[in-house]
C-alpha cells in the first residue's frame, strides 16, 4: 500500500451502479459489473499551513492500532433496565454495560424461542454521527435494527460515551479513542451473554459507525464479518484532504474549535512530514491482519462521505488479498434511502453466508 498521501487514489475496481428509482425495491438487483471504472483522482486541498514539528513517538499514540490492540477490553455482563416493547419476532430491551468504568447504555434485541446450540450469531451495532445532545437511544435506525433482528440476529445498538444517558463525555471518533474503546467493550460483553454465540458475532457500522468497524476489524480477530454503509474507511491523511463534506452535516465536538486535525498536524508534522505516524492510526494501514470479509455499500451521490473512499477501500482490499466486496448505488445519498430495502437484504445475505453456515 503506498503510504503517502500526494500519490492520490486511482479507482480500479469493478462497481455495481444501480438504475436510479424513487422508491427502494427489494425485487431490483444492481450486480457488479465485470469491466473497470474509469480512472477516478482525488485532487488534493492546499497543505493547512503550521508549525510542525516531526517528532519520534517511542510510546505508540493512543489512536494508534498498535496502542489500542495492546489494550485490554475486559466488557461486562449486560445489566437489563427495562423491556421495551417487543418486535415481531423478537425482545428489545433497553441495558448497559460497562466500558472504562463508565455505564454505556444501548438497545439490545434478542429472537423469540430457546437459542439455537452454542448461542444465536449476533451483531454490534456501530450508529454514525448524531450529535450527542439530540442522540435518543431508542430513536433513529430503528428500520435497520428491525431487518436485522427480524433476520434472527441478536442485535446490539450501543451508544457511545456521552450519548444520550451513557456517562463519560462525548469526544468524536477521529482525535479520541474512546468511541472505539466503547465498540471493543460492547464486542467483550456481547462475547458473553448467555443467548449469543460468542464465535458467531459480525459488526454493522455506518458513516463515523464505518469508521470504528473497520478499526475493529483489524484490532481484534473475533469479528467474523462486517458490513458498513457509507462509511468514514480512508486513510487520515486521505481525511485531511480529501474529505470536505456538503450535506447536512453537523461538526461533532472534535470537529470545533481546535480540533484533531490542527492538533495533529501541530504535534507530528504533515503527512509527509511524518508519514509513520499517520500510518500508525490508519486502518488501511493494516489490512493485511483484516479479521474476516467486509461487505461496503455506498450511494455515489453521497454528500457527507465520498463514495471514493469505499472505492479505495475495496482496491486496497485487493491488494493485500482481502475479500471486500463493493455495492454502489446510482444517486442515491448517505443513508442510502432510495435502494435500502435491496442494501438490506444484501446485507443480511452476506452475514447469513459468514455468520450462519
Amino acid at each position: 500500500m503506498k503510504k503517502s498521501l500526494l500519490v492520490f487514489l486511482t479507482c480500479l475496481i469493478a462497481i455495481t451502479a444501480c438504475t436510479s428509482q424513487t422508491t427502494p425495491s427489494p425485487t431490483h438487483t444492481a450486480t457488479p459489473a465485470n469491466t473497470q471504472t474509469p480512472t477516478q483522482t482525488l485532487t488534493p486541498e492546499p497543505t493547512p499551513t503550521f508549525t510542525a514539528i516531526p517528532t519520534a513517538t517511542p510510546v505508540p499514540h493512543p489512536m494508534s492500532i498498535i496502542a489500542l490492540r495492546n489494550t485490554e477490553y475486559p466488557g461486562s455482563e449486560i445489566t437489563v433496565v427495562k423491556e421495551l416493547e417487543r418486535g415481531i419476532n423478537y425482545r428489545r430491551y433497553y441495558v448497559y454495560y460497562l466500558s472504562e468504568g463508565l455505564k454505556i447504555y444501548a438497545l439490545l434485541t434478542i429472537p423469540n424461542g430457546e437459542s439455537p446450540e452454542g448461542g444465536f450469531p449476533a451483531i454490534v451495532f456501530n450508529h454514525g454521527y448524531i450529535p450527542p445532545d439530540v442522540y435518543k437511544t431508542t430513536e433513529r435506525y430503528i428500520a435497520y435494527v428491525d431487518q436485522l433482528a427480524r433476520a434472527g440476529y441478536v442485535v446490539f445498538r450501543i451508544d457511545y460515551r456521552g450519548h444520550d444517558q451513557s456517562e463519560g463525555e462525548a469526544t468524536g471518533a477521529y482525535g479520541n479513542s474512546g468511541y472505539q474503546i466503547d465498540v471493543m467493550n460492547a464486542l467483550a460483553s456481547l462475547k458473553r451473554h448467555p443467548d449469543v454465540n460468542p464465535e458467531k458475532i459480525g459488526m454493522w457500522g455506518h458513516s463515523m459507525g464505518g469508521y470504528l468497524t473497520l478499526r475493529a476489524m483489524v484490532i481484534s480477530d473475533e469479528i467474523k464479518a462486517g458490513v458498513i454503509w457509507a462509511g468514514v474507511v480512508a486513510s487520515y491523511p486521505d481525511l485531511i484532504y480529501n474529505w470536505r463534506r456538503t450535506g447536512s452535516f453537523t461538526p461533532s465536538p472534535s470537529s470545533t474549535g481546535r480540533g484533531w486535525r490542527t492538533s495533529f498536524i501541530e504535534q507530528y508534522g504533515t503527512p509527509e512530514q511524518n508519514p509513520a505516524f499517520w500510518d500508525s492510526i490508519s486502518a488501511t494501514s493494516y489490512l493485511a491482519d483484516l479479521s474476516a470479509p467486509i461487505e461496503l455499500h455506498h450511494g455515489t451521490a453521497d454528500e457527507d462521505v465520498p463514495v471514493e473512499f469505499s472505492i479505495r477501500l475495496a482496491e486496497l482490499g485487493r491488494q493485500n488479498n482481502q475479500l471486500i466486496n463493493l455495492y454502489t448505488y446510482d444517486g442515491d445519498n448517505h443513508n442510502i434511502s432510495n435502494y435500502f430495502s435491496q442494501a438490506m437484504q444484501r446485507t443480511i445475505e452476506f452475514f447469513d453466508i459468514y455468520l450462519k453456515q
